[in-house]
């Protein structure tokens, strides 16, 4: 079977190039999918660039979630059926047009999702849930913090928050995306970041503890966030936009300085404030396939609203989708539609 996929050697954007080759059968464990939509992620972003840590060496074809139809299943596959549409994850590959893919990492499309809406879930909830719940250990009522509040993370943590009666306080870097958040998502508070956001999320705070803080950014903004927790608080760090910029290559002179000072802590401070600092990367989640699933269920019971999808691309303009996918003005999912 023939199938296209974006190939390229890690380092710039423009390395990305779409190749033709021979997708091979699928094997006994396996389904081929036919992808219909694919959904971006940081990590994408990070891989193309060659800083991501799990970036494979030489060429690769990036991308980590994806939704379509299940077109053939291997032999020993009894829980997956031809015609089935899913929505999968997959460590690296999936901008692709068609894919093998173990069964284990397919699950059913929601009964009325879109391929789009189907590719916008997966890497953000199980980020939301697996910070939150399994790192963050909400209890009912606890007060959060969400950076990146109108991201594909950012809706799903508030959404997963909400279900613990927490206080939410959600971030953003542009003023124009509060409209949204106050018209469509249930935030208690949302602040757009500035010189003056050590004042606004004491403001927003008011009497109440910082109990958890899921931190997509780093930089003066970890530190600030970091300085606040109550005791017994937790930061869940599970990404650092602040290195992302609208270039085709990284910035490397900026990332330097970026890197070079970045908040330090020191661990004898969180043993005397009784606070905690979490890391989560979702490829080691990845990696136990079996608690992804057990996720899954409890996902289900939860019964979340349908992803925000807030824009879409052609497979031949992916490139114009990421270069907007990295200008921070986006909201919710950026989607390639194959």
């Amino acid at each position: 079977m023939k199938r296209k996929t974006y190939n390229l050697k890690a380092g710039a954007i423009s390395n990305l190039k779409i190749v033709e080759s021979e997708l091979s059968e699928p094997a006994s464990d396996e389904v081929t999918i036919q992808v219909k939509t694919i959904g971006f992620n940081f990590a994408d972003l990070f891989a193309i660039w060659g800083l991501y840590g799990a970036t494979p060496e030489g060429e690769f074809t990036p991308g980590l979630e994806y939704a379509g139809d299940v077109i053939k299943v291997g032999s020993a596959v009894t829980d997956v059926k031809v015609g089935q549409k899913i929505m999968g994850l997959t460590r690296f590959g999936g901008y692709a047009s068609h894919l093998n893919i173990d069964h284990r990492y397919v699950t059913p499309l929601p009964e009325g999702w879109s391929y789009q809406e189907g590719a916008s879930f997966l890497v953000q909830v199980f980020t939301a849930y697996y910070g939150l719940i399994n790192l963050g250990n909400i209890q009912q009522g606890n007060t959060v913090l969400i950076h990146s509040a109108a991201g594909g993370v950012g809706l799903q943590a508030n959404r997963i928050a909400k279900k613990f009666g927490a206080y939410t306080i959600g971030t953003v870097g542009r003023p124009d995306k509060v409209a949204f958040l106050n018209k469509n998502e249930d935030y208690d508070h949302v602040i757009v970041r500035g010189a003056d956001f050590k004042a606004q999320l004491t403001k927003a705070l008011g009497d109440r503890d910082l109990n958890i803080f899921m931190d997509s950014i780093g930089g003066k903004y970890f530190e600030i966030g970091f300085e606040m927790l109550a005791e017994m608080g937790r930061v869940i760090a599970f990404g650092s936009g602040r290195y992302a910029s609208p270039n085709n290559r990284p910035n490397y002179l900026k990332m330097a300085y970026q890197f070079f000072t970045r908040p330090k802590v020191d661990p004898q401070n969180m043993v005397e404030t009784n606070r905690s600092i979490m890391g989560f990367n979702l490829i080691w989640l990845y990696d136990r396939v079996e608690m992804m699933n057990e996720i899954l269920v409890e996902l289900e019971k939860m019964q979340l609203p349908k992803p925000h999808v807030g824009h879409e691309f052609a497979f031949e303009d992916l490139k114009e989708g990421m270069k907007l996918f990295q200008s921070g003005k986006t909201i919710g999912k950026v989607v390639i539609n194959v």
